[in-house]
C-alpha cells in the first residue's frame, strides 16, 4: 500500500468500498473457527455472489462446517445470469441449505433466491430482519461504514467475524468494545496486509509483494467476538523498567513503550503501547485502561501522547494484571 494508505482514504471519502476478499484469506482465517459454526446460520450481508468469495466458501464448505443455513444479501444486482434476466436492477437475497443431490456442487435449484424491496443495504429494515435470523455474521463490510456496521452487530447481539483496518481500533465508537472485552482481533492476515480485488483503484503499493489485478492494503485485520485461542497465550518479557528507556508522557501519567516486545515485566503502572499490541492482547494478562489517539479528550481517550513536546503515534494504555 502506498504511504498513508492513500487508496484506503479514497475509499472512505468517495465511499467506493468495493474491496473483494480472496478465497485463500477467508480459508486461512475460517480454519480456526470450524467447531464454532456447527449448527449455525451464517449471514453474509455485504456480498454480491457474482464476486463474493465469502458466499462461495460457505456454500462449498457447508457440510464440512456443519452449517444449518447460509444467507447472503446482494446489493442491487443486474448482472448475474443466475439471479436476473438483465431487464432491471434487483437486489436479492439467497438462502442455501446444503448440497441436496450429493454432487458436491452449488446447483441453481439448491438456491432459494428472493427479491428485496430495497437496495440490499445492511441498514434497511428487510436486511435487519435477515440479520435477526443469523447466528454469525461473516463478511468484509464497507470501510466507510465500519462504525455503523459494528454498532448494528452489537445492538442485535450477534457473533461476527469481519474485516476492517487496524485504525478502527482507535475509533471512539469502536474502542470501548475492545476495552470491555466485547470485541477482539482474529488470527489475521500475513504481515497484517491483505490483497483485495478492487475495480476502482490501481495498486500503488510500495511493497514488492504485488499481485496482478489486486490492490494491497496494509494494516488490515479480522475483528471478531468468536473464541480466538491465541488470546489465551501469555506474552513473555525480556525487559525490565528503567526511566531512561521508558520516558513518561507529558500529558498523562504513563510510560511510553514504543514496541510491544519491549513491555517491561516489572512495571506496575500504566504503559502506552502501539495499536498492534492488540494482536498479542491476553485479557487475563493485561488490563486496558484507555487510549491516547485523538485531539478530543474523553473519559477513555486522553489525547495524543506527547514526550518532551514531541507527539507520538497513537497508543493503547494498558496495565499488568499480575
Amino acid at each position: 500500500m502506498a504511504n498513508k494508505n492513500i487508496n484506503l482514504h479514497q475509499a472512505k471519502e468517495a465511499k467506493k468500498d468495493e474491496f473483494y476478499t480472496r478465497r485463500e484469506d477467508i480459508e486461512r482465517e475460517l480454519y480456526h473457527y470450524r467447531r464454532q459454526f456447527e449448527g449455525k446460520t451464517v449471514l453474509c450481508n455485504c456480498d454480491d455472489p457474482r464476486v463474493s468469495e465469502f458466499f462461495q466458501y460457505f456454500a462449498l464448505n457447508f457440510e464440512w462446517l456443519g452449517l444449518k443455513q447460509l444467507i447472503c444479501t446482494c446489493y442491487k444486482n443486474n448482472d448475474i445470469d443466475l439471479f436476473s434476466q438483465h431487464d432491471k436492477e434487483q437486489a436479492v437475497y439467497i438462502i442455501y441449505e446444503g448440497d441436496k443431490n450429493g454432487n458436491n456442487r452449488i446447483d441453481p435449484d439448491e438456491l432459494d433466491v428472493k427479491p428485496l424491496k430495497g437496495d440490499g443495504d445492511f441498514r434497511s429494515k428487510e436486511c435487519i430482519e435477515l440479520l435477526k435470523q443469523a447466528d454469525i455474521v461473516v463478511t468484509n463490510p464497507p470501510f466507510s461504514l465500519f462504525r455503523q456496521y459494528v454498532k448494528q452487530l452489537m445492538d442485535y447481539n450477534k457473533q461476527f467475524l469481519i474485516i476492517g483496518h487496524q485504525n478502527a481500533i482507535t475509533y471512539q465508537e469502536i474502542f470501548p468494545y475492545f476495552k470491555d472485552n466485547r470485541m477482539w482481533l482474529g488470527y489475521g492476515f500475513n504481515r497484517n496486509c491483505a490483497h483485495f480485488i478492487s475495480p476502482n483503484y490501481e495498486d500503488t503499493a510500495s511493497d514488492t509483494d504485488h499481485r496482478e489485478g489486486m490492490i494491497r492494503v496494509s494494516g488490515v485485520m479480522w475483528f471478531t467476538n468468536l473464541r480466538v485461542k491465541k488470546r489465551e497465550d501469555e506474552m513473555e518479557f525480556i525487559k525490565k523498567y528503567n526511566s531512561e528507556e521508558y520516558p513518561k508522557y507529558d500529558n498523562y501519567d504513563a510510560i511510553d513503550v514504543s514496541k510491544t516486545q519491549d513491555i517491561p515485566e516489572d512495571y506496575e503502572g500504566v504503559m502506552g503501547v502501539p495499536i498492534t499490541f492488540m494482536t498479542k492482547y491476553n485479557p487475563n494478562q493485561f488490563e486496558i485502561v484507555g487510549l491516547m489517539a485523538s485531539t478530543t479528550v474523553s473519559d477513555i481517550n486522553f489525547g495524543y501522547p506527547f514526550v518532551n513536546g514531541e507527539r507520538k503515534y497513537a497508543r493503547i494504555l494498558i496495565r499488568h494484571k499480575r
